[in-house]
């Protein structure tokens, strides 16, 4: 396949994934719609994007740890969540497709919908209180986010970052946190394709998509460095707040 890059694809991988490396939460939940809308086909959209994401996501966990947002050392508590995150999210999104084709579509996202509005107003109102680390807090969100990104494709971002500032992760720590675990979560989608594709998967946009993604994360870890915790705790409230309203509104227009 010849490899072909698109600056106009390039510039929005690049903006889209700048937004996730620094919320923990948008790439494909912004990026997905807008390539439907441009004409792509979810055949071409997918794969591309789960193979960003799992390269984004290593790195953007890399640079985060390097940058000391988060310390990932083996046998570190955030490297421990990791591994727990990314066995959820497995185990959840197979339990979710056997589930999804009985589960009406509108259903899933009004479910959606309330759970991110619910937890974005949970942070908001407790901005200022600290919450106890709890693992079993942690477990139930891991299940819950791969749950809910195997029915609808979306919804992990906003809930694995945001229920760990309900867990006691701190915000910075969350946003590494979730940006590692989502990519080791990708590439379990990555492999899927490959090897049910058949020959059929169309990775066209993937080069573009990566290349665009890839130059994001510095600037985007280097961000949540310099950021205070608690404009960032804010942010990530009030960014997964909107979600929560924005899936619920598409219901009604």
């Amino acid at each position: 396949m010849q490899i072909q890059i698109h600056w106009s694809l390039v510039l929005l991988a690049l903006f889209c994934e700048y937004i996730d490396s620094t919320l923990g939460m948008g790439y494909g939940t912004t990026l997905t719609p807008i390539l439907l809308l441009s004409g792509y086909e979810t055949t071409q959209i997918v794969p591309s994007v789960l193979f960003s994401e799992f390269l984004t996501g290593i790195l953007a966990g890399v640079l985060h740890h390097r940058f000391g947002s988060v310390n990932f050392k083996p046998g570190s508590r955030p490297f421990k969540v990791v591994l727990v995150l990314a066995a959820c999210s497995i185990i959840g999104t197979l339990a979710a497709v056997f589930l999804a084709v009985n589960v009406p579509g509108w259903m899933v996202k009004v479910y959606i919908g309330v759970l991110v509005l619910a937890m974005g107003l949970g942070i908001l109102l407790t901005i200022n209180k600290t919450f106890p680390f709890s693992w079993k807090k942690l477990i139930g969100l891991g299940f819950v986010a791969a749950f809910n990104k195997g029915l609808s494709g979306g919804g992990y971002g906003p809930l694995v970052t945001g229920g760990q500032i309900m867990a006691g992760v701190d915000g910075k720590g969350a946003i590494g946190i979730t940006s590692l675990a989502e990519g080791l979560v990708c590439i379990v989608g990555v492999l899927a394709y490959t090897l049910t594709g058949n020959g059929a998967v169309d990775w066209g946009l993937a080069p573009s998509l990566v290349l665009g993604a890839v130059l994001s994360v510095p600037l985007a870890a280097f961000t949540v460095k310099k950021m205070p915790v608690l404009k960032l705790r804010w942010a990530i409230g009030i960014t997964v707040t909107i979600l929560g309203l924005f899936t619920l509104v598409k219901l009604v227009l």
